[in-house]
């Protein structure tokens, strides 16, 4: 897991130069990258209810999540060059523990976050197979994910890898002012 996984070339986008092809890769999460993902979860926290947080991560909290997360619940990164040939995350994803309770362990659940600079690249898709090959590796034997059932680009991805809507919980949650369904999406490993 801690080989990066380069994917083919994608379009350009902020920050690369015009014409030039980026190169995706995958790799294991360092304390390094805590403030390119804070800054991205932070967008989704405060604009989107892709994620049901309504306070936003603090640079010590961020540390703190990348630091508690090891094995198969590492957290990725995904990467590309900039136009100057520094390395910047794009994205990053987990696979978390579904339920605490001990009957619950062969399934984990997943989160894929993607910089809305760099949506519809295949950047989330990338590391979404990244996750599933992870968790197979680790013996898992069914992958959950919670999207918020409105969602159609996260809905979308998640059917492309696999993933069956097994449910609906409706008006689980609040924010910005409405109430918020959580599509419940599977994939059996």
């Amino acid at each position: 897991m801690s080989e990066p996984v380069e994917q083919p070339p994608v379009a350009p986008r902020l920050g690369d130069s015009v014409g030039a092809r980026s190169t995706v890769s995958i790799r294991l999460a360092a304390l390094a990258d805590a403030e390119a993902i804070r800054a991205i979860y932070n967008v989704e926290v405060e604009n989107h209810t892709s994620t049901f947080d309504l306070v936003p991560r603090s640079i010590e909290g961020q540390r703190n999540w990348l630091t508690e997360r090891s094995g198969a619940f590492a957290a990725v990164v995904a990467t590309m060059e900039n136009r100057d040939g520094e390395e910047r995350v794009v994205g990053f994803a987990s696979l978390s523990p579904y339920k605490e309770r001990a009957a619950y362990r062969p399934t984990v659940e997943n989160s894929v976050y993607v910089s809305r600079d760099h949506g519809g690249l295949g950047i989330g898709r990338t590391m979404m197979e990244h996750l599933i090959e992870v968790a197979r590796d680790s013996g898992f034997h069914s992958m959950i994910a919670r999207v918020e059932a409105s969602s159609d680009a996260s809905l979308a991805l998640h059917r492309a890898c696999g993933f069956e809507l097994v449910g609906v919980e409706r008006e689980v949650g609040r924010k910005f002012n409405r109430w918020l369904s959580t599509a419940v999406m599977q994939k059996m490993l």
